[in-house]
């Protein structure tokens, strides 16, 4: 079997044996395939090595509905972590990543502020990253996350929560997970986040996943709230466009 290996040396304690523990998760479900997990250890990830193919419209719908199979395997709570991880969780690139809180929350609304927005902006490296305009945006997005305005009844869903195209590799064998920061959340996350920076045939993939499983009125109208926190992670690691990114997104919302 042909193996593909992360390392990082000084990684944070737990974090490869966190991304194993989502993508066994996910893999588990009997959804969209996931890369499979061979070995992990403190400075080390082992993965079953996918060999890349060019994306179709076929492959595009098969994954839309394994998606969906995907998040309708549930999780316990909004914020819960993969089945048997304990530990703590992290959000963003290898060599530098964020913590990602993990919560047993009833209402995504209050988990999505209390334990993702919130917490960035109290981040010390977060202090230059955005302007005070800015700041007081999200802080009234954050409000009405409290006030449940965005709340729809929608159970928690087993969702990847990091998947932008980078972490969708297409291959002989479908449309494949890999990177997770798998846990229990709103099912529009992951498609919010394939919109970020866009996605192949996405149109195929929604199509897909409403085969499966049909998405509530408006969700279009909400992908910029599930894409406010990646927009502020890149914020704060990256600086640049994204700070403003991130205001125009709370702007939007907050005409909702």
């Amino acid at each position: 079997m042909r193996t593909f290996r992360k390392e990082r040396f000084d990684a944070p304690t737990g974090f490869f044996h966190c991304e194993a523990a989502g993508l066994q998760w996910l893999g588990s479900a009997g959804g969209a395939p996931c890369v499979e997990v061979l070995d992990a250890g403190e400075n080390h990830l082992l993965l079953d090595r996918l060999t890349e193919t060019a994306p179709s419209r076929e492959s595009a719908l098969e994954f839309g509905a394994g998606l969906a199979r995907t998040h309708d395997a549930g999780a316990p709570a909004f914020g819960s972590p993969p089945e048997g991880w304990t530990g703590p969780g992290y959000f963003g690139p290898t060599g530098d990543p964020l913590p990602m809180a993990y919560a047993e929350e009833p209402a995504w609304g209050a988990f999505y502020a209390e334990a993702r927005l919130q917490p960035l902006l109290e981040l010390p490296r977060a202090a230059h990253a955005f302007s005070e305009q800015t700041r007081r945006l999200i802080e009234a997005v954050n409000n009405r996350l409290l006030n449940g305005d965005f709340d729809d009844g929608d159970s928690p869903a087993r969702i990847h929560g990091d998947l932008w195209n980078g972490n969708l590799m297409w291959t002989s064998g479908g449309a494949t997970l890999i990177d997770s920061a798998a846990h229990g959340g709103h099912r529009e996350t992951d498609l919010a986040f394939l919109a970020l920076f866009g996605c192949p045939f996405l149109d195929r993939i929604v199509e897909g996943y409403e085969q499966v499983h049909g998405l509530q009125a408006g969700w279009r109208d909400r992908i910029p709230l599930h894409q406010l926190y990646p927009l502020m992670v890149h914020a704060i690691l990256f600086g640049g466009r994204y700070a403003a990114s991130t205001g125009a997104a709370a702007r939007a919302l907050l005409k909702l």
